[in-house]
């Protein structure tokens, strides 16, 4: 089994209910299991601001999926609760983001490990600190050394 780590974020409806609920879809899933998890924060949108705020949290799993089958899970449990993809950092029911898998670094036209923005967004650094400090300080490190 591999560990990565998962943000959950969501801004509409109930937003902790469906973080709550997309956990459970996840560790549902026999390939994956959630063995720590961030307390909630809520913060103002990012990117896009003029929305309601957002709920987030990161999650720890341990899977056997490789990365790619790992997001495919991910967007496939978006897509049952609902999540419609409009424009870019708009509002959403439920969200599910790989911030990093192992120590690997993917860099390809579906997925980027690790994530791309997650060394600037407080939203996900804070809370990925707070279950996994070593993943932070790698994360911020690799996102923000040359390539």
């Amino acid at each position: 089994m591999k560990k990565a780590y998962l943000a959950l974020g969501a801004n509409l409806g109930d937003p902790a209910g469906q973080l709550e609920e997309a956990i459970r879809r996840l560790d549902s899933d026999a390939h994956i299991h959630v063995f720590a998890r961030s307390t909630m924060i809520v913060s103002p949108a990012w990117g896009k601001t003029d929305q309601p705020d957002f709920t987030n949290m990161v999650l720890g799993v341990e899977t056997s999926l490789k990365p790619a089958a790992l997001l495919r899970a991910c967007l496939g449990i978006e897509n049952q609760m609902g999540r419609v993809r409009g424009e870019p950092w708009g509002p959403r029911l439920i969200d599910i983001d790989i911030i990093a898998y192992e120590d690997h670094v993917i860099r390809t036209p579906g997925l980027t490990l690790p994530h791309p923005y997650a060394h600037s967004r407080a939203f996900v650094l804070d809370p990925l600190r707070e279950i996994a400090p070593a993943v932070a300080d790698w994360v911020v490190r690799r996102s923000t050394s040359p390539q």
